[in-house]
């Protein structure tokens, strides 16, 4: 700035100093000292004494040439000759600000045409690295989808038949093996049912309508019982008869399998599960681990598991939520460490 500056002040100084030579020969004639409305000026002695001075500021150096003074430009120079006693000339204009704002300009469209380009590039590259990723991720959605699908079929026909057989009419070895078979087939079509669910990304179409869910949680209560048998786990429910709710059949009895199979996986041997159903509410409480306080808040997150030594994916009470989330139910959840957990969904 001050370089593109010191050929306007060069001229300026040049005039005045014409001036002073004029007003120095001719000074018997008149003695007013020349000025001009484009710059200010100054004289100094030999000693840096000022002799006269219109120069609005007042933090003048005479040891450099040219320099900013708060908001004014000084330039300095020296005349040929001791013109009315001066040895310097100092000419002082305004610092307009023109520069500053045009580097501004100039550096903001710098920083956004850089910043667009580096979008630019970063989304191609992105996309390039993460195309393995994307592949792998679908490559395995459709494994889970055929996988899913080729379940259902013997998973149901195992059950189905199963269901068929007159357990009272096998002797005692014969039932328990064909009681395990029941509950692996169950497990497995719990698993089944959670992740055509989550594939499905919850766009299952809702078939709502009123349902008896006292019905339906005495239903689910049966179907999970010969698993709780197996770890000597009983249930204790307190359930009211006719409680009728308007939702899809399906999706109330998937969240309900979650939270009974939550509360049988994670409770302690020979514990209980304490089912209550009211007009307004469904709790069901364990007397298993528990959860800590901290680990509350993530209690819901898809694929977040708390306890490793006990199977699972981590998406059942996800599932729960999203179903909870569909109809505007509101999950309550309390949990003391070695006590138990109590789920209470209210509508």
């Amino acid at each position: 700035m001050l370089q593109e500056k010191r050929q306007i002040l060069q001229n300026y100084s040049n005039d005045l100093i014409f001036r002073l030579k004029d007003l120095h020969v001719n000074f018997d004639k008149t003695n007013i000292y020349p000025r001009d409305e484009k710059f200010q000026s100054a004289i100094f002695d030999s000693d840096k004494k000022k002799i006269f001075s219109t120069l609005k500021s007042q933090n003048v150096s005479l040891d450099d040439v040219i320099y900013l003074s708060g908001n004014q430009i000084h330039f300095i120079k020296e005349p040929e000759s001791y013109y009315l006693g001066s040895k310097y000339v100092i000419i002082e204009i305004p610092d307009d600000n023109i520069w500053f704002e045009n580097i501004k300009y100039k550096m903001i469209l710098g920083f956004l045409l850089a910043f667009l380009f580096m979008i630019v590039i970063g989304y191609f590259i992105s996309k390039l690295f993460l195309r393995p990723m994307r592949d792998a991720l679908h490559l395995l959605d459709r494994f889970i989808k055929d996988t899913t699908h080729e379940l259902n079929t013997p998973v149901t026909a195992i059950i189905t038949n199963i269901e068929m057989i007159d357990k009272d009419l096998l002797d005692e070895k014969l039932a328990k093996k064909i009681n395990r078979i029941e509950i692996g087939a169950k497990t497995i079509s719990n698993i089944y049912e959670d992740l055509t669910f989550i594939t499905l990304n919850n766009q299952i179409l809702s078939n709502n309508e009123e349902i008896n869910l006292s019905n339906i949680l005495k239903q689910r209560v049966d179907f999970f019982n010969s698993i709780a048998t197996m770890k000597k786990i009983e249930f204790e429910t307190y359930i009211k008869d006719d409680i009728f709710i308007f939702c899809d059949t399906k999706k109330i009895s998937k969240l309900i399998d979650n939270l009974l199979s939550n509360a049988i996986k994670y409770n302690k041997i020979g514990g209980t599960i304490k089912v209550v159903l009211t007009k307004n509410s469904l709790s069901i409480e364990d007397t298993g681990k528990g959860i800590s306080q901290e680990n509350l808040d993530n209690l819901f997150d898809r694929y977040t598991r708390f306890d490793k030594s006990v199977g699972g994916f981590g998406i059942g009470l996800n599932i729960v939520s999203l179903i909870a989330k569909e109809y505007d139910f509101k999950i309550e959840v309390s949990s003391q460490i070695d006590v138990g957990t109590k789920v209470k969904i209210r509508w």
